[in-house]
């Protein structure tokens, strides 16, 4: 029980610790958020979509004008898992983006491939124990990753008197990493996951720097079994994200960072070596580039295979 408390109270200070660091959120590079993974026991391939709006040049208290331009960007993304054996877990992704946004001037298109990664997971913890006529199951994993910069990053246009936010890309132009742990608790069929995630970004060819980026988020679920053969996990909890400003040719940016505060709700189904999930995430608190860009709904849908 010592342990536990111990991985619950780390886990606790590095959230505490990162979030006073990254005092502003940027938002363009997309959010990294995954939901509640899947398990599996050898191999997992498959498919995730993400939906993502935001609304840009606004002015002082959320004010819209001629300029303030809805952004939408839609992802289709191949991922997939593999396990080496009982304690190591390679992860990975690779994107294409179709991004759009309009205003009263007009609007603008971009689709292409985006910046794909990998991650390594090791697990450190797994222990399983009988609480009287109850399972106690948890497990803590925890790695680190790498964000290529395979997608397209176009310098953007700079216009006399009007600031941008530099957020409509298809990638940072940057090789940029992560690191990550993962914690999941569960009492018989209840439980509790949460996921840290921190991301170190770097310099790109055009000087430009965007703002390293803390994500956590808590998700409480329940696992229904269905006929013996589905597996049902409804869940809902809530997400943080926070992050620097970006930094141009060694200048801070003020249209970017800050911070946002989520609730969530979705679910996962696996079915015979088949499984489904999403999730929906709506915005209850948020500060991000000064006030010049607010955030809107997302949501994301994912399907796989297990082998």
């Amino acid at each position: 029980m010592k342990k536990q408390w111990a991985i619950m109270l780390a886990l606790t200070f590095i959230i505490t610790a990162h979030a006073a660091a990254c005092d502003i959120c940027g938002c363009g590079a997309g959010s990294y958020y995954i939901g509640m993974l899947p398990e599996f026991n050898k191999k997992i391939m498959g498919l995730r979509f993400r939906y993502n709006a935001l609304r840009t040049h606004l002015g002082a208290g959320g004010q819209t004008s001629y300029l303030t331009t809805r952004e939408h960007y839609r992802t289709a993304e191949l991922w997939g898992g593999w396990n080496l054996g009982a304690k190591i877990r390679l992860m990975g992704y690779l994107p294409v983006s179709f991004n759009e946004k309009r205003n009263q001037s007009g609007g603008a298109s971009k689709t292409g491939l985006g910046d794909a990664g990998a991650q390594v997971l090791y697990k450190l913890l797994d222990q399983k124990k009988a609480m009287g006529t109850k399972l106690l199951v948890h497990t803590l994993w925890m790695g680190a990753g790498v964000k290529l910069p395979t997608g397209k990053y176009e310098k953007p246009v700079k216009t006399t008197g009007q600031q941008d936010a530099n957020i409509f890309q298809l990638g940072t132009g940057s090789t940029d990493f992560t690191a990550n742990a993962m914690y999941d608790i569960r009492i018989q069929d209840m439980g509790l996951n949460a996921q840290l995630s921190y991301k170190l970004n770097t310099v790109n060819s055009d000087q430009y720097r965007y703002g390293n980026r803390l994500t956590a988020n808590i998700q409480a679920y329940h696992k229904f079994r269905i006929a013996r053969k589905w597996t049902l996990s409804p869940n809902m909890g809530a997400l943080y994200e926070t992050s620097r400003q970006d930094n141009d040719n060694g200048f801070k940016v003020p249209v970017s960072g800050g911070n946002l505060l989520a609730g969530t709700i979705g679910f996962e189904a696996v079915f015979n070596g088949f499984t489904i999930g999403g999730n929906f995430q709506e915005p209850l608190h948020q500060e991000m580039a000064g006030g010049f860009v607010k955030a809107g709904s997302r949501a994301m849908l994912h399907c796989a295979i297990l082998f």
